[in-house]
Formats: structure tokens, C-alpha cells, sequence
């Protein structure tokens, strides 16, 4: 991660290097102080670096990580081919961004263009949406979640936010009629 040639674009990684050693230098988890007073290495293994990084830079690396390979690999992980898991990363770092900027994302038609697969091998959805709409950047949220975290809730927890707030209109939203019993979300 800290070699140059394991990367195409120096420039990108000098960049992406300088925003690293910022997170680094500003972090206060006591991981990455444990990490400071046990070990004389100046970087921690990528595992402790993902915790603290922006999805943003760690979309970088991803990207700009020279070896097929190892992007194939990784895309793999997720049962993804390499340019749909890049675009999926490219649309969860701008979901994240706007929510964090407190953008209007509810009702929203998003400009990026998603890439998708025809055959999936992990359960996904099988009605026509919008991939504009706020509604397909939460599917592939949950594609993610359902794989690193096989219990998770976040269908309930969706199901909770809409029960909260019933005047929200979730056609606006890209919700299709059925979305709860979609494979996805089972």
C-alpha cells in the first residue's frame, strides 16, 4: 500500500499517501495508538487503515491499484466483477458524501451512470427500478451489508424511517411497489 509501484498513477498515489499520514496523524482510535506504541512500522496493516480512511480514498486505492489481479480479487469477494464493484464503490462514496453534506438525497435523480451484472450470485433485486434514485444506492448498500454482515437489519431499520415518517413519498424514492419481498432484502 505504501509502494509507489504497486499503483499506475504516482501523482494519485502521492495524493492518496498525503491523505493518509492526515487521518493518520489526527486519528485518536486506540487501535492506531496501540498500533504507534507497539510497532516501529510507520504504516498499519491496510485492515486498521480502512477503519479510519474516507470511503472516498479508499475508492482510490482501489482504483488506482495497478495489479487486474488483485482488483479481480477483491471485486470477487463481493461476487462482483471489477468495474461493477468500482462503480458500486464510486456510488455508495457519493451517497455517503451527500448525506453527510446534509444534501437532499430522498427525492433525488442522481447523475451517475451504475453499472450492474446480469448474473448475480448473491441475492438481488429482481424488479425494474430506477438506478437514479435513492432506492438503488440503498440496494446496493444492503448488497454490501449482506455480505459483511450476513444478520444485519437494515431492511428494518428502513421499514422504521418510512413507518416514522408516512408523508415521504417512496415513489420519489424509487421504491417499486414490493421492494420488502425483493431477494434482496429477504
Amino acid at each position: 500500500m505504501t509502494d509507489p509501484s504497486c499503483f499506475y498513477d504516482a501523482s494519485t498515489f502521492e495524493k492518496t499517501k498525503q491523505l493518509i499520514d492526515a487521518e493518520l496523524g489526527k486519528s485518536r482510535e486506540d487501535f492506531i495508538k496501540h498500533f504507534r506504541d507497539s510497532y516501529s512500522d510507520p504504516y498499519p496493516p491496510s485492515w486498521m487503515l480502512a477503519e479510519i480512511l474516507p470511503l472516498g480514498v479508499l475508492t482510490k486505492i482501489f482504483d488506482n491499484i495497478k495489479s487486474n489481479q488483485i482488483r479481480k480479487k477483491i471485486a470477487q469477494e463481493f461476487s462482483l466483477s471489477e468495474p461493477v464493484f468500482k462503480s458500486w464503490m464510486t456510488i455508495i462514496t457519493v451517497a455517503r458524501n451527500n448525506c453527510c453534506h446534509h444534501a437532499r438525497v430522498w427525492n433525488r435523480t442522481f447523475a451517475l451512470r451504475v453499472l450492474t451484472q446480469r448474473r448475480m450470485v448473491q441475492p438481488w433485486i429482481e424488479i425494474p427500478v430506477d438506478q437514479k434514485k435513492v432506492y438503488f444506492s440503498l440496494c446496493i448498500i444492503k448488497y454490501f451489508l449482506n455480505i459483511i454482515s450476513p444478520h444485519n437489519d437494515r431492511k428494518g431499520k428502513i421499514e422504521t424511517l418510512l413507518s416514522d415518517y408516512p408523508a415521504i413519498d417512496t415513489n420519489a424514492m424509487g421504491f417499486p411497489q414490493g421492494w420488502t419481498d425483493e431477494p434482496l432484502w429477504l
